[in-house]
């Protein structure tokens, strides 16, 4: 059986043939791309189809019997249910008339709710976790404003700090380029006292030394009179 042939034996359960090809082609499609996607499609009762990776590995050529590296690669598998195998193998027999069932599928399966409230569940939290991203987006904009208000404050004051010491350092410089006259001025008029000193202590010490002589010659005065 082909896909035309699957098509007309459906057309009349779906009501036509155009109906029963969108339907074929819907679940086909539904199938290929979810295996595509590495989801596993499984069907209870019917079977499973899912993506198998196969790592590198060697070969023989049938042909030739040479030996060939096979590189890596992923390939659909399909994995018989259990009520298929047992309608295939002959456990169990095909109804004569009717629809053939492997197997029921569970409550609430084909109603969605149970996908629907796990949809709901995954929604929530995708909203908590973006709520909570936005919370700690804005949290860390304030900690960096005020970590840029903090450090321009702290740039001001050392900076006025550093102004204070400039203005002190050349009221220092100030001071004494104003003492340096002054000191110059003493030094100047130490220099002329000096020679005035020098003179005065020679005078002082001319007197002595003739007196001394005065001296020296009474005493050789009376020693000739004796």
């Amino acid at each position: 059986m082909n896909k035309a042939q699957l098509v007309e034996a459906i057309a009349d359960k779906l009501g036509g043939r155009q109906q029963a090809a969108d339907a074929v082609d819907a679940v086909l499609d539904a199938i290929v791309r979810a295996t595509v996607a590495g989801d596993r499609v499984s069907v209870t009762g019917f079977g499973s189809f899912e993506k198998v990776d196969r790592p590198a590995r060697y070969a023989r050529n049938p042909q030739t019997g040479e030996r060939v590296r096979v590189k890596k690669t992923s390939v659909p598998r399909f994995r018989a249910g259990q009520g298929f195998k047992d309608l295939v193998s002959g456990t169990k027999k095909l109804p004569k008339g009717g629809e053939v069932s492997v197997k029921k599928a569970p409550k609430g399966s084909l109603t969605g709710g149970a996908s629907a409230t796990v949809k709901k569940a995954a929604a929530k939290k995708a909203t908590t976790a973006k709520k909570a991203a936005a919370k700690t987006t804005v949290a860390k904009k304030v900690t960096a404003k005020k970590a840029t208000a903090t450090a321009k404050k702290a740039a001001v004051k050392s900076t006025a700090t550093a102004k204070k010491a400039t203005a002190t350092a050349k009221k220092a410089t100030a001071t004494a380029k104003k003492a340096t006259p002054a000191a110059k001025k003493t030094t100047a008029t130490a220099k002329k006292t000096a020679p005035a000193a020098k003179k005065a202590t020679a005078a002082t010490k001319a007197p002595a030394k003739k007196t001394a002589t005065r001296k020296a010659t009474a005493k050789k005065t009376t020693a000739r009179k004796k």
